[in-house]
């Protein structure tokens, strides 16, 4: 198990250091590191980012190309059927509930944001089926609007690296905010998510081959030899 706590004596100020030097190691060892969802505009990015619940952004990836083609604005999916929207979006798994989603957030894009999905966090969130985690991934992503996705990748290497012992998404997100500056929380996102995908896996991490290895309290938990630990690297593109 990993050890989710600060390290024993590590003061307040040697932890935003220490976090703050992982990200810049993690934005060396990833200088590529961006959202895997691939989209045009705002609202293809929220229809992807929903699509993505419990479900692969390689897989969200090979659905979209149709579906943006037929539904090119949020008044095209807020008058959608619902039958064929289903259809579409079935491989991405819960297509019921996510074709309700889609079409009741259109909907409301409609109604309150005259078509154009909403700039501001607060609005997103009203959005039906957009929580937190998705409209930081359309603020960051599609208007520079700086957030933090914490993702179930994210929520695992934030404990792991000894950064916060929380578990709650939202609590997760205020105490990384406050490690982080937050011009860097976007790609801070990116680069923790890919770490995880990549390296940091949720049940044999390769932490011989880890960049992080001196600076995390988990180190050890995966295999420490570096032959053994590379050939758990993954090199990607997936999700």
């Amino acid at each position: 198990m990993a050890r989710n706590v600060i390290p024993a004596g590590e003061t307040r100020l040697a932890l935003v250091r220490r976090a703050r030097r992982m990200d810049r190691i993690l934005a060396e060892t990833y200088p590529d590191a961006h959202c895997e969802l691939d989209f045009r505009d705002p609202l293809e990015l929220l229809v992807a980012t929903i699509l993505s619940a419990q479900c692969t952004d390689k897989r969200v990836n090979l659905v979209t190309p149709t579906l943006f083609v037929k539904y090119r604005t949020a008044e095209d999916y807020a008058a959608a059927d619902r039958a064929e929207l289903e259809e579409m979006i079935r491989s991405t798994g819960f297509f019921r509930a996510k074709a309700a989603s889609i079409i009741g957030m259109a909907q409301a894009v409609c109604e309150r944001h005259g078509g154009e999905v909403p700039r501001r966090l607060a609005d997103l969130v009203k959005l039906p089926g957009v929580g937190r985690k998705t409209a930081n991934v359309v603020l960051g992503n599609a208007y520079g609007v700086p957030g933090i996705t914490v993702d179930t990748h994210f929520q695992r290497l934030v404990g792991r690296f000894g950064w916060t012992a929380e578990t709650d998404p939202v609590k997760i997100e205020k105490v990384v905010a406050e490690l982080i500056p937050r011009r860097d929380w976007t790609m801070m996102s990116h680069r923790l998510i890919w770490h995880g995908r990549r390296m940091c896996h949720a049940r044999k991490p390769a932490c011989g081959a880890c960049p992080l290895a001196t600076l995390c309290p988990s180190y050890g938990i995966g295999p420490i030899d570096p032959a053994q630990a590379g050939k758990l690297v993954r090199p990607g593109p997936f999700s």
